[in-house]
């Protein structure tokens, strides 16, 4: 990949506002009038223009034009005139669904080898991965495949937190992902807490923010990874 990829875990943290807490990892992609395209397929229980607003809401500080996928009649048709695309949280069925109703994946894929960057936070940074097995997301909808944009070659799990709550008896997430690993093995997964994020750049990636991430792979499981670590063995 030649465009920078900003994988963020979540869009808020520890009680921040909207993408608040990301705004300095979104200063390493995003350039005073750079134009960015947002994806809010993700989003189910908000309308599309809500969706928008609340983003370009959060975000005036960069001081970049945010136009949304919803508004365009081909938005793959016109994706090389943007810097980068930013795509969203909420359901990553849906999510993947619309990237492939949309014509979006090999558009997406296309123009991050050329240089466009790519953010995404929750779902948009799980459809990054090579699937979306790993997602913690209600399947919704059906998408013509699990297979995603495969811009890293691992899986991701976002939103990763071992908190179980007494007297429950279900899984807990890190079952989920070992699961997983007994029917994928030699497929890792990187799982990144709330306020955390993966950033690759000249094929080069670390986690930033302030909490551990995990790796699952095979016999490995729950391998602690430190903050501002190198991960670049992993692309």
């Amino acid at each position: 990949m030649s465009g920078k990829i900003l994988l963020l875990s979540s869009s808020r943290a520890d009680g921040t506002g909207y993408l608040a807490h990301a705004i300095e990892m979104l200063r390493e992609l995003v350039q005073p009038d750079s134009r960015w395209l947002f994806i809010p397929y993700a989003g189910v229980s908000i309308s599309y223009d809500q969706y928008h607003q609340m983003v370009m809401d959060a975000l005036p500080q960069l001081q970049c034009q945010i136009d949304s996928a919803h508004q365009l009649e081909d938005p793959a048709a016109v994706l090389d005139k943007y810097d980068g695309v930013l795509v969203g949280g909420g359901n990553t069925f849906h999510l993947l669904h619309e990237l492939y109703r949309f014509n979006l994946i090999e558009a997406i894929q296309s123009q991050c080898t050329q240089g466009m960057h790519y953010i995404g936070w929750s779902a948009g940074s799980n459809v990054a991965g090579l699937s979306i097995r790993t997602t913690n997301d209600m399947p919704i909808i059906e998408p013509p495949q699990f297979t995603a944009l495969e811009l890293v070659p691992f899986q991701l799990n976002p939103h990763y937190i071992d908190y179980h709550p007494p007297g429950h008896h279900g899984e807990t997430r890190q079952q989920r992902l070992e699961e997983f690993t007994k029917v994928a093995p030699l497929t890792p997964v990187i799982a990144i807490q709330e306020g955390s994020a993966l950033l690759i750049n000249n094929n080069r990636m670390t986690l930033q923010g302030h909490k551990p991430g995990f790796l699952f792979q095979g016999a490995t499981q729950k391998q602690q990874i430190e903050v501002n670590a190198d991960l670049s063995q992993w692309l």
